[in-house]
Formats: structure tokens, C-alpha cells, sequence
């Protein structure tokens, strides 16, 4: 793993850092936790740093103050639908982590994964299918052309979003349709994917200025068998490995394919890229994350702690650089 000495033109202990968490999004709880913990790393390294609410007083703000970078601890459509970088774009403040058109595409999952298929990166077929159109096709036809298609089971998940909330495995056809009704609730796109049965594993991809490298693999094993909301923020409900379990060329093949999916996808910074290790000790990517969870049950600090990285410097390595970019 690279250095994680702050650019030496940029000292920490000069800089002041905005870190943005909260918002509107289901995931506000969740975000209010990671934008903490990043908050308290930093000032930890001697950074002085602010938490701030994704509000309409926030861009006044950055217009009238804008700090030195912006951390965006904010996870859901504000702090991964790039909508929120283009406005840091465009009061020239600069931030850590991919730009805009980068993150609108990650968030997109349907989208990522067809940018990721065709670099020839594994991930698990798959079908997209917009609320309006289940509804005009006719529901019982549209779910009997995709068990068809795709066999069983599945994987039924919001097309944009986050923290397993909506996701469901469906293992028999009766139970598709409640699952695409509780996937509805949180986006008006679901993604329909072929569940893959194996082992979940999460890689973390960091850049502190050698180039993207993958922290050591986390292996989660919740212990209902599914790594929904409750799996991944309950004390208890999951059981993490760090580094996961796997054989040696399997763990390289896992970092491999993690890195060439963030570098596919345009990337930068940091990411966190969800797989899953088939029977075959094959790994296929279900998702590619652009503002990880920062929480004590999240695995990016898990991996961090891993890798003998520091926290509170890793995440100044990543300002420090943001802030050389601008310059």
C-alpha cells in the first residue's frame, strides 16, 4: 500500500475542511454517523473541520465561505447521484472523491453494470424495469418472462440507492411480486438480478498518489444470509472477516477485478466495490459504491485497519490531494 503522507504542499494543519453528511435521503442516519467519525479523524490529524447538513443554507455558505475541500460523507441520491458535485464544481470548491458524471454513472446501477459488462468485467445478468412499465405490461406476465429469462433465485433491488434498503433474495416465484413491491417503495427502477450464491466480499479501492490499490477484501457473513439495512447497521446481525477468508489467488483475483471496476467506471479517490465469489471461486461484481459508509459496522475502516493504514491520515491524504488538484 502506498504512503499516506499528505501532499507536501499542502499541509493539513492549514487547510479547513467542510464535511458533508445528513441530507434527506433514507440514509440520513447512517450518513450523520460516517460524517462524525470522519469529522473527529481529521481534527484528530491536527485538520480543522466542520460538520454541515445538506441544506439550503449550504450553498450560501460556500459562496460567501467556501473552505479549503469539502468531504462528502452524505450517502444516498445527494452524495452519490453527482448532483451535489456539480455544485461544488461550480463554486470551485474542491472535493474529495470522483466527479460528477463518475458518480451520477456509478449510482445508476443498471448503468454501471453495463459499463462494466462491456470492459469485461463479470456481474450477474440482470434486467431493469421501470414502475410504469411493470404496471402497462401487466405484472404477472413481465415477472413470468423474467423467472424465465433469469431463473431462480433472485435478487430484487432499487436500481439507485443504498444500505440494502429495498433488496430482497426471492428463492421461489410466489414471493417476486411482494419483493418488487417493497423494491418500489425506494425507487421507481428496479433491478432484477441472478442471484449468485457464494461468498459476499466488499473491497475498498483507495488512491493516495500511487494509483488506485485495493485494501484487504472484507467477507460478510449476516447471519440471516442476506446483507440488508438491518444486517449492516445492527450490532450483532453480521459477522465480518477482514481479511476475508479466501485463498490467495483468489483474494488477488478479487483486488483485480475490484480496481479494473473503479477504474472502468471512471473513478477516483476512493470507492468501495461489493462482490461475490461464486462456487467457482470466480468473482462478479453486484455493485460499485462512491461514498462508503464511514460508521463503526462499515467496511471501508474495517479494511483501512486492515491494511495498517491510520484513519484520520488516510482521509487527510485524500483532502490534501483534493485540495492539490485545484491548484
Amino acid at each position: 500500500m502506498g504512503t499516506t503522507a499528505a501532499d507536501p504542499a499542502v499541509l493539513l494543519t492549514d487547510l479547513r475542511v467542510l464535511v458533508l453528511a445528513g441530507g434527506l435521503s433514507y440514509e440520513r442516519d447512517v450518513s450523520l454517523r460516517s460524517g462524525r467519525r470522519v469529522l473527529d479523524a481529521l481534527r484528530a490529524v491536527g485538520v480543522e473541520a466542520e460538520l454541515r447538513d445538506a441544506d439550503v443554507a449550504l450553498l450560501p455558505s460556500l459562496v460567501a465561505d467556501p473552505p479549503d475541500a469539502v468531504v462528502i460523507a452524505l450517502h444516498g441520491a445527494t452524495g452519490e447521484d453527482g448532483s451535489l458535485r456539480g455544485v461544488l464544481d461550480l463554486c470551485n470548491v474542491p472535493y474529495v472523491g470522483c466527479d460528477a458524471r463518475s458518480s451520477r454513472l456509478a449510482w445508476d446501477k443498471p448503468s454501471a453494470k453495463a459499463v462494466l459488462r462491456e470492459a469485461g468485467i463479470p456481474t450477474p445478468d440482470w434486467v431493469a424495469l421501470p414502475h410504469d412499465r411493470f404496471s402497462e405490461l401487466g405484472a404477472v406476465a413481465v415477472l413470468d418472462r423474467i423467472v424465465d429469462r433469469l431463473g431462480l433465485p433472485l435478487m430484487v433491488k432499487p436500481a439507485q440507492g443504498g444500505s440494502g434498503l429495498g433488496a430482497a433474495v426471492v428463492r421461489d416465484g410466489p414471493a417476486l411480486p411482494a419483493a418488487m413491491v417493497g423494491c418500489f417503495a425506494y425507487d421507481s427502477t428496479a433491478l432484477v438480478e441472478r442471484y449468485l450464491p457464494g461468498t459476499d466480499v466488499a473491497v475498498s479501492v483507495i488512491d493516495l498518489g500511487e494509483g488506485p490499490q485495493a485494501l484487504p477484501a472484507v467477507e460478510i457473513v449476516p447471519r440471516n444470509g442476506v446483507y440488508d439495512y438491518a444486517a449492516r447497521y445492527t450490532a450483532g446481525r453480521t459477522t465480518w472477516h477482514t481479511p476475508a477468508r479466501l485463498d490467495t489467488e483468489v483474494a488477488e483475483a478479487v483486488a483485480t477485478v475490484a480496481v479494473a471496476a473503479h477504474t472502468a467506471l471512471g473513478l477516483r479517490d476512493l470507492s468501495r466495490v461489493d462482490l461475490i465469489v461464486d462456487a467457482d471461486h470466480q468473482p462478479h461484481v453486484l455493485g460499485v459504491n462512491v461514498a462508503p459508509g464511514m460508521t463503526e459496522t462499515s467496511l471501508l475502516p474495517l479494511a483501512a485497519q486492515a491494511a495498517s493504514l491510520d484513519f484520520g491520515r488516510m482521509i487527510g491524504t485524500l483532502v490534501s490531494r483534493a485540495v492539490a488538484r485545484a491548484t
